[in-house]
């Protein structure tokens, strides 16, 4: 687990905390954009309010980060059916790892089979892996059992390697 930085200016914390943040972020946005906007919102609020807080300040920023991520989906889908617009679904395609052209398959396939397995499979894998929670703390995050957290974690693992085969098979 990362210290944070013994400096107190945000940018210190952004530079150490940001990537990471933003990485899960985008698993709970519909495009790069809205996941830049809440780790904004995450940091904003972490700095205001939580940084003096006890506890794992990366824990505390994916907690912000997955709060202002549903906050802004709600704005969202509120405002979409106040204005009757039909959206499409298309999502803006931005890549989430930094690859070469050589690894640019393989990262649009890994994408895509993320968000082909169930949804809370996705979200203990992506707070186990990006945000770098213990399952202790993706349990208490997601009101589950340390067990529970830790057996979708499992099950999230094999399904996404399965779906990465089948695309490697049919590919």
């Amino acid at each position: 687990m990362e210290e944070p930085p013994n400096h107190d200016t945000w940018k210190n914390w952004f530079q150490l905390f940001g990537p990471k943040l933003l990485l899960c972020a985008r698993q709970w946005t519909r495009s790069h954009a809205d996941a830049e906007d809440v780790v904004q919102e995450a940091f904003i609020r972490f700095w205001r309010h939580q940084r003096d807080l006890p506890g794992e300040p990366m824990a505390l920023l994916v907690t912000s980060a997955r709060r202002a991520a549903f906050d802004l989906v709600r704005r969202e889908d509120r405002r979409t059916a106040r204005e009757e617009r039909h959206v499409d679904g298309a999502a803006e395609t931005v890549a989430c790892f930094q690859v070469s052209l050589e690894d640019d398959e393989r990262r649009a396939a890994i994408e895509e089979a993320m968000h082909r397995i169930p949804a809370e499979q996705r979200e203990v894998l992506v707070l186990k892996i990006w945000g770098e929670l213990t399952f202790d703390q993706i349990a208490r995050e997601l009101n589950l059992s340390p067990n529970t957290a830790a057996s979708r974690y499992r099950y999230a693992l094999a399904a996404l390697r399965r779906e990465l085969t089948s695309a490697d098979c049919h590919g």
